[in-house]
């Protein structure tokens, strides 16, 4: 299993352990976290599942490729160094103890 922390905006912090291969947007919805609404159901597609990779994390977090990069033109909340698509990040051992901030609008 793979640990995901996901922390919302007003602080909470919610941690799932999570299957190896699914994606951090997978684990959300599957455990009906709020915050990532994920409306293309993962197919980079909608933007509505946009996290912030916590700064420690982002060197271990493969960088998005050009298709995510267009999507996270259209997020809603601000756009950082460290935001990405949920649906795009795929758990492996190498990302346990992961740990996203939810922005406060999708």
């Amino acid at each position: 299993m793979i640990r995901v922390t996901y922390l919302q905006p007003d602080g909470r912090a919610d941690t799932l352990d999570l299957s190896e291969g699914g994606s951090v947007m997978q684990g959300a919805v599957m455990r009906a976290l709020p915050g990532i609404r994920a409306e293309c159901g993962g197919g980079c597609a909608c933007a509505t599942c946009h996290v912030y990779v916590d700064e420690d994390w982002l060197s271990r977090v493969p960088p998005a490729d050009l298709m995510e990069s267009e999507m996270l033109e259209g997020v809603a909340a601000e756009r950082r160094p460290g935001s990405r698509l949920s649906c795009q990040i795929v758990l492996s051992p190498s990302l346990d103890g992961l740990v996203v901030h939810l922005p406060e609008c999708q």
